[in-house]
């Protein structure tokens, strides 16, 4: 059973940060189901970071986009990428302490509603400014 699904809703009409939301929710997902069904710390520990290693790789690349376009909301933008990286990285710090109940469905909350806050918000925010200016440059 999955956590999170996609669907249109959550596009932000560039393809490339909507194939990255798709495939973040997929992790989401994985980790759901490893913690759902109580898996051992060998496959939780590793779900957990490829989750952490592929977020980082999206908030670049959609900074990226931010520096090369001018984003005028890229401050309040990147605040949001840094205190969900910073969440996540104390979340990791405490299960690999041995808090392993701390990795539970209240992160896996968590991150389900800062995501789909964060996508429906900022990030399509940012969709829109992004396709405004490629039509700037076709005109």
């Amino acid at each position: 059973m999955s956590l999170m699904e996609w669907d249109d809703r959550l596009s932000v009409g560039v393809a490339m940060i909507d194939g990255e939301h798709k495939h973040l929710i997929a992790l989401v997902n994985k980790l759901h189901d490893a913690v759902r069904t109580n898996q051992s710390k060998e496959v939780l520990g590793p779900v957990l970071e490829g989750l952490i290693a592929y977020t980082a790789s999206h908030f670049g690349h959609e900074q990226g986009e931010m520096q090369r376009t001018n984003y005028p909301q890229a401050r309040a933008h990147i605040a949001e990428h840094t205190a969900l990286a910073k969440a996540v990285l104390d979340v990791q710090a405490k299960y690999k302490a041995g808090q392993s109940a701390v990795l539970g469905m209240e992160v896996l909350a968590f991150l389900k509603d800062w995501l789909i806050k964060h996508i429906k918000g900022s990030d399509q925010a940012l969709g829109a400014y992004l396709k405004a200016q490629a039509a700037k440059k076709v005109a």
